[in-house]
């Protein structure tokens, strides 16, 4: 790809150079073509020219090492597939050697082999370990192969697959479905890239997911190469947003590689004429890119794309922050022509995608002769490849990290310094100006870390004026004060790209505002965060970098503006089932109560907060002590009245639920009737822990039997949710299904105020007191009158039930 900006070096070693020809043969099935040699040459001049190589000679020997390591990379995946044991003399497999059941991508994981082993071998060509992401999870294979291969693994995989047996080991643990006592998986290799993938960031079993974030996740002076896949470009919009929201400010060197083998399944038919690519080149320029083709079956061709899309966005970063040219930036972009399953049986036909073999080995010999046949190019002997793999393991020499621990894979930012913030001693507030005092003081105290906030909406409408004023959103022309080309806010109509532009940036501080109904459409998104902190932690590498706030506003209770489609509680219901040591979902009900929830998301250490918070203005409930302890241990008496008898227990989880509760425990407080109200602002505190690591995270027996007494028998809960989901998740608080009830969404809306929304769920105070009588087998009408208990019952106004209560 030379560049206008970056001209072609003349080779200062011609093909005579013996290390060249040696390089220039390939090896196996892995050839150089004419315009790679060109290429090769190049760099290897470019390389001595900028005092990273001593000579041309060095780079040749260290490519040709790279042909070596690809090949014993692709002969290893094809095994990791079909066998359970290998056998490093080369020779043939026999029937007991394959596995009952092949498994595993085997054909997507080896169109990835040689562009991860062209990573490796560019960073130790340049002394500089750059991060890497991939979006193709399911190619894990390649992965475990090299790093295995290259000693670029954990400490407790060295024992484990560097011994003698150690390839073996790992061919019987991929899918092996092994567990251990406890259930979990006995095995560290698997169907996708997990935690226990040395260097990995996410699973990538989410397509469009390292697309959507990579913009976002090297900071300056870091590069990250992105190996993106040709079925997101398509299948979700976002991903081809690089460079609408990269700026050379505050964003590292990002180099997207795509490996075209199967774009929306339309084959590239012929890598020589790039049959197919035109469209798409074109529909890249358009969007900002700088897209050029390589061959994409030779990992030296892997470095060579790297390498000059590295020193052209570098160039261009610079001329960026001279002035000199506009943002968006072209992005040089790789496409990488190959056909799947390269290197192996069926490779570019219909048989290609997951295990080409017509059979399995282990009981069709003609499966088992190609099986051989055509592993059979792809070994290297032991002792050649032990020499090729100590060619590119210059780490110590070079003062550099493994691979396995780059910057993004270690992130780990210093605790952030908390503001100290005044509470709110006004009647009314809206909450969410709790959420706009803070994050702005917190940036101001910790100007070192990088803000990233995600707006899907309006943040004026979520009651964030402050955050719009101080961080503006980031568009390449701006129109108005609030917009700015180096903007902190990443604003568009996509709620994906919105959450993945924080996910991303886990090296600062975040912020994500959404309408609750639109926040379903990130949770998967958001689930791969979490199974994948939980892996981390499972895995003794617990996730190090700052909590992160997803606030759902403009919520189910006070959202009539597009009726029952945006009315939906679904968000905050999936966030609970999460585990609780890497996801939390908080109600806090007024603006102290939202204030004090802050520190502590912040102060998280990979984990998710989802916090519900109105935006409207709500009656100030707690003082500044009662919002810290609701803070510090998630639910808190608000009001009991001990009179004679045994007290009802009502319970309240949300801002308006709770304004419900306080007005039924007002009318039995009137008629005598003993109360006690508990409002759970974090619910999941209270359920029974599944496991050790969650276990920590919930409150034990003697705080539960604190706040809910046993001997309390009576209980009725008003919940922000569904119902069914609050009891699910919080049954130890209900031992009786016959002396308690649940109140919440059920699914009934339209174009209501929050009082018509209460009303219509059955979650309104005259429901309460009438839930409160039917557990106690006592007559209604002794707490409300008979115009309220028709209205109840649906025989009469429902005004005399929500006359009082706000209507905005």
């Amino acid at each position: 790809m030379p560049t206008p900006t970056q001209p072609s070096l003349t080779p200062t070693v011609g093909e005579q150079c013996p290390e060249y020809q040696v390089w220039r043969k390939g090896y196996g099935v892995i050839k150089h073509s004419e315009a790679t040699c060109r290429e090769v040459m190049e760099l290897a001049a470019r390389l001595v020219e900028q005092g990273q190589q001593q000579d041309t000679r060095a780079v040749y020997r260290k490519l040709a090492a790279l042909d070596r390591i690809a090949s014993a990379g692709l002969w290893l995946v094809v095994h990791l597939s079909y066998a359970n044991r290998v056998n490093l003399s080369g020779a043939p497999l026999t029937p007991q050697d394959f596995k009952p059941t092949p498994r595993g991508h085997a054909g997507s994981a080896l169109n990835m082999v040689p562009a991860y082993a062209g990573y490796l071998a560019l960073d130790d060509l340049t002394g500089n370990t750059r991060s890497w992401v991939m979006g193709q999870g399911h190619c894990v294979a390649a992965i475990e192969a090299i790093n295995v291969l290259t000693g670029n693994i954990f400490p407790e995989q060295r024992e484990r697959y560097q011994s003698p047996e150690g390839l073996s080991r790992l061919a019987a643990d991929f899918y092996s479905f092994r567990q251990k006592p406890d259930g979990s998986l006995a095995a560290p290799a698997g169907s996708h890239v997990s935690a226990q993938t040395a260097g990995a960031i996410l699973e990538g079993g989410y397509p469009g997911l390292a697309e959507l974030q990579c913009a976002h996740m090297p900071l300056p002076g870091e590069s990250l190469v992105a190996i993106l896949s040709d079925g997101a470009i398509d299948g979700e919009r976002g991903s081809d947003w690089i460079p609408r929201w990269w700026r050379a400010s505050d964003c590292g060197l990002v180099l997207p590689l795509l490996i075209l083998n199967d774009r929306c399944g339309e084959p590239v038919r012929d890598p020589a004429t790039g049959e197919g690519l035109d469209g798409l080149e074109a529909d890249l320029r358009s969007r900002g890119f700088d897209p050029f083709r390589f061959d994409g079956r030779d990992p030296a061709a892997f470095v060579c794309a790297l390498h000059r899309m590295e020193d052209a966005l570098q160039i261009r970063s610079e001329a960026a922050s001279q002035g000199q040219t506009q943002y968006p930036v072209n992005m040089p972009f790789g496409l990488a022509q190959t056909v799947r399953g390269f290197g192996f049986y069926g490779a570019g036909t219909e048989a290609d995608h997951d295990l080409p073999l017509p059979g399995s080995p282990r009981t069709d010999s003609r499966a088992r002769d190609l099986f051989n046949t055509h592993a059979a190019p792809l070994w290297v002997d032991p002792e050649e490849l032990r020499e090729s793999v100590q060619q590119l393991a210059g780490h110590s020499r070079q003062n550099r990290p493994l691979e396995r621990d780059h910057p993004l894979a270690l992130r780990n930012p210093a605790d952030p310094a908390i503001p100290r913030l005044s509470s709110c001693r006004e009647a009314q507030a809206s909450p969410m100006h709790a959420v706009d005092h803070f994050f702005t003081a917190l940036a101001k105290n910790n100007p070192q870390l990088r803000v990233r906030v995600g707006d899907s909406g309006s943040l004026t409408e979520h009651r964030l004026p402050n955050v719009l004023e101080d961080f503006r959103k980031r568009v390449s022309q701006p129109r108005n004060p609030h917009e700015d080309v180096h903007g902190r806010i990443v604003s568009v109509r996509n709620d994906e790209a919105v959450v993945s532009a924080c996910l991303g940036n886990k090296a600062g501080l975040n912020l994500v505002a959404g309408d609750e109904a639109f926040c379903v459409k990130i949770l998967g998104i958001l689930r791969q965060e979490l199974t994948f902190a939980r892996q981390q932690k499972e895995a003794g590498r617990p996730a190090r970098w700052l909590g992160l706030p997803v606030i759902a506003t403009a919520h189910t209770w006070e959202n009539p503006n597009n009726a029952i489609s945006q009315q939906d509680t679904t968000f905050c219901e999936a966030l609970l089932g999460e585990m609780g040591d890497v996801s939390r979902v908080l109600f806090p009900a007024d603006y102290n109560s939202t204030l004090a929830t802050l520190p502590s998301v912040y102060t998280d250490r990979g984990r998710i907060t989802g916090l519900v918070v109105p935006a409207q203005e709500r009656p100030r409930v707690f003082d500044a002590s009662e919002a810290e302890s609701l803070a510090r241990n998630g639910a808190l008496v608000v009001d009991e009245d001990t009179c004679a008898g045994e007290p009802l227990l009502l319970m309240a989880s949300g801002a308006y639920q709770l304004s419900e509760a306080i007005r039924a425990c007002e009318r039995l407080r009137e008629t005598g009737t003993p109360f006690r109200l508990v409002y759970l602002q974090e619910p999941g505190r209270f359920r029974q822990p599944r496991d050790g690591f969650e276990a920590p995270f919930c409150a034990s027996e003697l705080e539960r039997e604190r706040l809910f007494p046993h001997r309390l028998s009576c209980r009725v809960a008003l919940t922000h949710m569904r119902p069914e989901v609050f009891r699910g998740h919080l049954h130890p608080l209900f031992p009786s299904m016959e002396r308690s009830r649940v109140l919440g969404f059920i699914n009934r809306g339209g174009t209501l105020n929050p009082a018509g929304m209460l009303f219509a769920n059955q979650s309104s105070w005259g429901h309460v007191l009438a839930a409160c009588a039917a557990i106690m087998e006592k007559p209604p009408g002794e707490w409300l009158s008979s115009a309220e208990l028709a209205a109840v019952e649906g025989r009469g106004d429902p005004t005399v039930i929500t006359r009082g209560l706000p209507t905005a």
